[in-house]
């Protein structure tokens, strides 16, 4: 932190108690010009002055709805909402008031875990002034505070790592999109069992999962909500701006933006449930797969803003159940970037063929796929019917429990369970789920011995 002299000390008091007296009732425009006249180095003391500062969904609330105290304080928000920085702010509240007090810390990955919610923006290493900052050891992967408070690091990807340890606070990070989420989850709550009233904060944009309906059900849980805008003094307003624009209305702008939990719609060919049903935990290389693909949904437009390149990986395993093994689809790249993507994602399963839809650019599609590598096989289909009626079939097959997803892909499990007659999901073309028809056709209604779909 900067030392100031006496004369600046006195003038930043002033500064900030001009401010500090009605931030409250300032408005987002208000607050902005209230700070805009503040010295750098006064902006940093306010950075660390959360309390004062923070949105009431960042405060910790006092009981449960039941009257209780709270065993889980939930934290749904959209994106940019500020729930990191909830989450983080009550840890350093833990740690500081306590010595003896053992955190988990646990995320998606490990590589999450340590660039959000240690070393992020808005991270555990950001968020404490410098004289009372905990000491980071990556090896150990562990904070510690001067006053001997710990934190270790834990993932979904690794929950066995729960067993044995024991703590008096824990902070979940984005527990919707955890691999793993019950099997995590409930883990941890063994080793919740240190001190007179162990809890646990959970930060999250909301996904309909059955342990989120669980945790909001339960009487111990206290729920904040808060969408992107609560926070947008402290976002960029381009961005605000784009993403109310894009998605505003929207099935995702109501679930990333606006923070619902939103289910799936009723004329949907996939639900939740079911999809939870079909997922096995194993990694492509114990499936023992006879044959896989990579298909690939090229976008009709290279322009900024235009719909994704979905990329799906599927292999066909002996027994004849096909298995989902990965969603590399992306957006906003040129037509050699997502053709890069895919073929690296080819070699790296070291796949039988590469399926690629036609429609949009035809030989181009296959042209532009030789020219990142020129030895890979690519298999050109047409669709001659419409995207619901394509999907139908696989829909069927999901149904019938011949496919497995072996992993979790929100971002394509969202467009399924969002998919209608309408052939759109969240008003959009579902590129991830089209990815996913072809290479699922190419496995089951294309493969020798199976019988062949009109379309696929």
């Amino acid at each position: 932190m900067t030392t100031l002299s006496r004369k600046t000390s006195t003038n930043f008091g002033k500064s900030l108690l001009d401010v500090w007296k009605g931030w409250s009732k300032l408005s987002d425009l208000g607050k902005g010009r209230a700070l805009a006249g503040l010295r750098r180095s006064d902006l940093a003391r306010i950075h660390y002055d959360f309390q004062t500062f923070a949105h009431d969904h960042q405060k910790p609330p006092v009981c449960a709805p039941s009257g209780a105290d709270w065993k889980t304080w939930l934290i749904l928000g959209g994106r940019g909402a500020g729930k990191t920085r909830a989450g983080a702010e009550w840890v350093r509240e833990v740690a500081l008031a306590d010595g003896r007090a053992r955190i988990a810390l646990v995320g998606e990955t490990e590589h999450e875990v340590r660039s959000v919610m240690i070393e992020g923006v808005s991270g555990l290493l950001s968020i404490h002034r410098p004289r009372e900052r905990p000491q980071w050891n990556p090896t150990w992967r562990r904070l510690e505070w001067k006053n001997g408070a710990v934190a270790e690091v834990f993932t979904a990807e690794n929950y066995e790592g729960l067993r044995g340890p024991q703590f008096s606070a824990a902070w979940c990070d984005e527990l919707a999109k955890w691999r793993h989420a019950e099997a995590t989850f409930d883990m941890l709550q063994f080793g919740l069992r240190l001190g007179e009233r162990p809890r646990q904060v959970v930060t999250t944009t909301p996904r309909p999962i059955a342990l989120l309906k669980k945790l909001i059900a339960d009487p111990s849980t206290a729920l904040t909500r808060a969408g992107t805008v609560a926070n947008a003094f402290n976002l960029s307003p381009a961005f605000i701006e784009h993403v109310l624009a894009r998605y505003g209305g929207t099935r995702i702008g109501r679930q990333e933006i606006d923070g619902e939990i939103v289910e799936e719609r009723a004329d949907a060919l996939w639900t939740r449930v079911g999809l939870e049903n079909c997922r096995v935990d194993a990694p492509p290389k114990e499936l023992n797969l006879m044959r896989i693909v990579v298909a690939v949904d090229p976008p009709a437009s290279a322009k900024k803003g235009s719909d994704a390149c979905g990329i799906v990986a599927a292999g066909r395993a002996e027994d004849g159940t096909i298995y989902v093994i990965e969603d590399a689809s992306v957006a906003g790249l040129s037509p050699q970037g997502w053709a890069m993507k895919a073929v690296s994602l080819w070699r790296r399963l070291q796949a039988d063929s590469l399926i690629a839809e036609a429609n949009q650019g035809g030989d181009m599609v296959k042209a532009v796929i030789n020219e990142a590598d020129s030895e890979v096989p690519v298999i050109l289909k047409h669709a001659t019917r419409g995207k619901y009626h394509r999907a139908e079939p696989v829909a069927q097959l999901y149904e019938q429990g011949r496919v497995k997803h072996a992993g979790v892909y929100p971002a394509l499990e969202d467009e399924m369970c969002d998919f209608g007659i309408d052939g759109l999901s969240s008003g959009r073309s579902p590129d991830r789920l089209d990815a996913l028809v072809w290479a699922i056709g190419a496995l089951t209604f294309g493969a020798r011995g199976q019988p062949r779909v009109r379309g696929l």
